[in-house]
């Protein structure tokens, strides 16, 4: 399975970050140990939301549909 996962910083909660990954809970914890540069200065970090998918380049292609700024408005108001 692939997944395209929504994290919500802990701290500070208005700050969110788009991923997607095959292992879920290994991927957090690369988040929130600080070896992802992308998220390190907002950590810790939780998961708001994730989806799944049986398809990788479905996931990646929904991934970078959250990306931009109509998928973060799709985000905004159905998680």
């Amino acid at each position: 399975m692939y997944y395209v996962y929504i994290l919500q910083s802990v701290n500070y909660t208005d700050t969110f970050y788009v991923g997607y990954t095959n292992d879920l809970k290994q991927r957090l914890k690369e988040h929130n140990t600080g070896q992802s540069i992308h998220t390190n200065k907002y950590k810790p970090w939780r998961i708001k939301s994730y989806i799944a998918f049986d398809d990788e380049q479905k996931a990646k292609n929904f991934e970078i549909y959250l990306k931009t700024h109509s998928g973060r408005k799709f985000c905004k108001n159905h998680f």
